[in-house]
Parts: C-alpha cells; sequence; structure tokens
C-alpha cells in the first residue's frame, strides 16, 4: 500500500464496482475494470521493451486514456515523466532529452491503451508483472519544475512520498467514496495526478477529467454530475463563482468542499465561495514539487482569518520551520522535512545539495512566518522579491492590501526594471464591475497602508489576467508586458 500501484490493488479491491473516473465519451470506468485495463496496459509496455526504472513522457490533456498510462508505466516497474502538452515542441524536446525517456506516449498511444482490453487475461498480465512491483522508495516520478525562475529542474519523487501525503491529505480535507471530483489542475502538473488522481484512488472518489479549464464548462458539469469536491487556485475558483452568477439560475448546492491554495487568497473570495456554493469547508494549502506537494493546510472549522491569511498547519509527518526563526511571527525562508521531499534534482549533485542539508531540510526558496498556533503565513518567493532601492518589497503583500479595496476583482503584482532604483512594482488589476476605481484612487489607498517603497509605480487595468495552464496567473507573461508598456510611457 505504500506504492502507487498498492493504492490501485486496493481501491480495485475495496471498490471494484465503484465509478473511477470517467472516460472521453462520459462512459464510466470502475476501480475493477481500471485495474484490469492498468495490467493490459502495463505488459504492452513491456513487451515494447519498458525496462524496470525506465522512463516513459506522458504528453496529453488530461483524459482517462493519460490516467491509465501513468499508472501502467508504475506497475511496470518504470517512472513517468509528466510534459505539458501545450508546451513548445522545442520545450518538450529539451525534457526529452533531458530526462533519458525510453519513450514517450502521446494521444493516438494513450487512447489505445486505455481502451477497453480484449483478448488477454488480466490475472496473466498481473503474474508477469509481479516481478516489476516497485518499492516504496523507488522514484515514481521525474517532475520537471516550470522553469519561471530559471532553467526547468527534473524533481525526482518517490512512491512513499507520494502515497504518504496524499493519504494524509485525504484525510485532513475529508475526500472520500461517493465523492465527485472534477480535476482541473493538468495531468502533467502534480496537482492534477497527484492531490487528483492519485487522492480519488486513496479516497474511493469518482474523478471527472477537465481537459482545460472553462467557468462555464465546469459550472455546467457541477450541476450536471452535482459534483461534491473542487480544488484549484483562486483564480479557477472566481471564474467559476463568475459563470455560476452570469448565468441567472439558482447556483448548484452539491459542492461540500473546496480546496485552494495561494499567498493571496482574498477574504472576500472565501465568503463568497461559501455563500453562493453554500460549501461545508474550504482548505488553503501550501506546497511545491521538491515536497512532493502538499506540506501545509488549514483544517475544517478554521476560522475564516485562518483560511486567507494562513495556508494553515504542517500535515502529519511533515515539519515546518523557519530559517532563523526565534519567535513565532518572525519572518524567513520555509524549510521543510517529510517523507515528501525529493530524492533529489535529476543528475544535478550540487543543486541537489544546496537544496537539501544533511538533516534532510529542504530550503523551498518561500518567505513566511509561522504564527503562535503553527500557521504558515506565505509572504512571498525569495525569487519573487522585488528589491527596491535596497529594501524588499514583497509582491503577495501588495496583492493582499490591493485585494481588500471593494473596487479590485483580480490583482497581481510584478517587478520591472528601474534606472534610479534598480527595480519597483508594478501591479496588474481586473476591476469589480460595480463602482470601478482608477488607477490614482488605487494608489492612494495603497498608500495609506503600505511603505512608500512598496507603492506600486503603475497600476494598469485588464479584462482578465493571463492564466497558465493549471490555471494560475502566468507572471512571466505579466513583466514582458509591465517592460513593454512602461517601455512606451
Amino acid at each position: 500500500m505504500d506504492t502507487i500501484p498498492g493504492v490501485l490493488a486496493h481501491a480495485a479491491a475495496t471498490w471494484p464496482d465503484a465509478t473511477a473516473l470517467y472516460d472521453d465519451a462520459g462512459d464510466p470506468i470502475t476501480f475493477g475494470s481500471l485495474q484490469t485495463r492498468v495490467h493490459i496496459a502495463a505488459a504492452a509496455l513491456v513487451a515494447r521493451g519498458l525496462e524496470p526504472g525506465g522512463r516513459v513522457a506522458l504528453t496529453a490533456p488530461n483524459t482517462a486514456a493519460w490516467a491509465v498510462a501513468n499508472l501502467a508505466v508504475l506497475t511496470a516497474g518504470g517512472v513517468v515523466v509528466p510534459l505539458n502538452h501545450r508546451s513548445r515542441a522545442a520545450e518538450q524536446q529539451e525534457i526529452l532529452d533531458r530526462a533519458g525517456c525510453a519513450f514517450e506516449l502521446r494521444v493516438r498511444e494513450l487512447m489505445e491503451f486505455a481502451a477497453a482490453p480484449t483478448g488477454r487475461d488480466a490475472h496473466s498480465s498481473y503474474s508477469e508483472l509481479a516481478t516489476r512491483a516497485p518499492t516504496p522508495d523507488a522514484v515514481s516520478h521525474v517532475q520537471f519544475t516550470s522553469g519561471t525562475t530559471g532553467l526547468p529542474k527534473g524533481v525526482m519523487l518517490t512512491h512513499r512520498g507520494m502515497v504518504e501525503t496524499t493519504r494524509a491529505w485525504v484525510e485532513i480535507v475529508g475526500l472520500g467514496p461517493g465523492d465527485r471530483y472534477p480535476v482541473v489542475n493538468p495531468f502533467s502538473h502534480i496537482g492534477g495526478h497527484k492531490t487528483g488522481l492519485l487522492a480519488a484512488l486513496v479516497a474511493g472518489a469518482t474523478v471527472y477529467p477537465v481537459g482545460s479549464f472553462d467557468a462555464s464548462a465546469v459550472a455546467t458539469l457541477v450541476d450536471r454530475e452535482a459534483i461534491t469536491f473542487l480544488q484549484g487556485p483562486p483564480a479557477m475558483f472566481q471564474g467559476l463563482l463568475d459563470a455560476v452568477i452570469a448565468r441567472g439560475t439558482p447556483p448548484p448546492t452539491s459542492v461540500r468542499v473546496a480546496v485552494t491554495g495561494s499567498a493571496n487568497i482574498p477574504p472576500a473570495l472565501v465568503a463568497r465561495m461559501q455563500a453562493t456554493l453554500t460549501l461545508d469547508a474550504v482548505h488553503a494549502g501550501y506546497g511545491l514539487t521538491e515536497a512532493t506537494g502538499v506540506c501545509t493546510i488549514t483544517r475544517a472549522g478554521d476560522p475564516l482569518d485562518v483560511v486567507t491569511r494562513t495556508s494553515g498547519r504542517a500535515i502529519p509527518g511533515v515539519e515546518v520551520r523557519i530559517r532563523d526563526a526565534r519567535a513565532a511571527g518572525d519572518e524567513g525562508e520555509i524549510l521543510v522535512r517529510g517523507p515528501g521531499v525529493m530524492r533529489g534534482y535529476l543528475d544535478d549533485d550540487a543543486a541537489t545539495a544546496a537544496a537539501i542539508d544533511a538533516d534532510g531540510w529542504l530550503a523551498t526558496g518561500d518567505v513566511g512566518a509561522l504564527d503562535p498556533d503553527g500557521n504558515l503565513e506565505i509572504r512571498d518567493r525569495l525569487k519573487d522579491m522585488v528589491i527596491v532601492g535596497g529594501f524588499n518589497a514583497y509582491p503577495a503583500e501588495i496583492e493582499r492590501i490591493l485585494a481588500e479595496h471593494d473596487g479590485v476583482q483580480q490583482v497581481a503584482v510584478v517587478g520591472v526594471p528601474d534606472e534610479r532604483l534598480g527595480e519597483v512594482p508594478v501591479a496588474f488589476v481586473v476591476r469589480a464591475p460595480n463602482h470601478p476605481p482608477t488607477d490614482a484612487q488605487l494608489l492612494d489607498f495603497t498608500r495609506e497602508r503600505l511603505a512608500t517603497y512598496k507603492v506600486p509605480r503603475a497600476i494598469f487595468f485588464l479584462n482578465e489576467l493571463p492564466m497558465n495552464a493549471i490555471p494560475k496567473v502566468d507572471k512571466v507573461v505579466l513583466a514582458n508586458v509591465a517592460r513593454e508598456l512602461i517601455t512606451r510611457a
């Protein structure tokens, strides 16, 4: 049970006739059928020459086929290298070369693997694969980081880390049998294949793969399928709520739990989520790829202030501390330790040694503080910090202040070069439809609440913020736009 194939076997034995996920045609696949399909696909991979420990890249949108192939590679003793199907060919090829993949499975082959098995007995497939069963400490995935702060690194994650942290997450958020869970995060992202697919396997929940996020389509899905569980970044929930309200029909009442996470979760958004969707609980969490995702999360019953101000407390088995902190509230780099800490960076011993010390503490590169109750407050990423004339300005702090204005629906802050001060913060704002503020009003609002060097040097209004596939605000795009707009000015 400490490996991902072990989790699949337990799910198939416990809920054989329950629906594990839906295929592209909308037909259900039971947990028992899923295991059979996985065994057939794993045997096919072995026949193709996949060796134990061999790496296989998966490139496709969220589909049942991706889920089957992911589990098949792991069952065959291989390692999955998830690739974002939206990446450019050159970006994908760079990762394929660096990862040394035995081969790559794209959409057509994935669909073949997901097809209903014929002409082969599942039990014989299992017997062929028994000798290839991975150990808990074997690498399951090489997850490449997004590269927004530099060249992507291949993060080596283990079966044990994936399973143990997912079990803790499932228990805290209360995901369970009978829950209906649309997975919006791309399966190529750890939030998709781990706290999406794997979490549903652990819990016995049903997955609805969402190929790409369309707020209106997801709102329709929530209604039609009586969805009970949602997970995604704040921007996803903002779009979903807007779509629900825009329809002018009664909002859905089936959703009971929502899970989100960000350095900046506007209190008004959480209140709106609870009021519109009549949720039992909203959870906010913090994690990073190098720690196999979730490290901290709020608990059911935590007050609104804790959910919006913090990312909750450490999950069981994980330790969190602040570098050089002497008392609660001291700010510094966040360090984490536990079963989810990566094996290391692929073929990069120097980077691994710089990230993980001799005692197993992972330096996250994020800045935060622990309150007296052990709740983690995320201030920002060290690499996102804007150094204004020698003073540190964190975009997340500026975003939190701007989000308090009634006329601000969404906000993102980035740094841009400045000849005199080195760099300065710039804000992009999506205005609320009622009483939209001017840039002067928002600048006055921040001057009353922030030190002068933290006040944005410019505020630009957009109809919507650019999103990446997760979907999170794409700050790389915004930084480029900001530089161009300031150059023109």
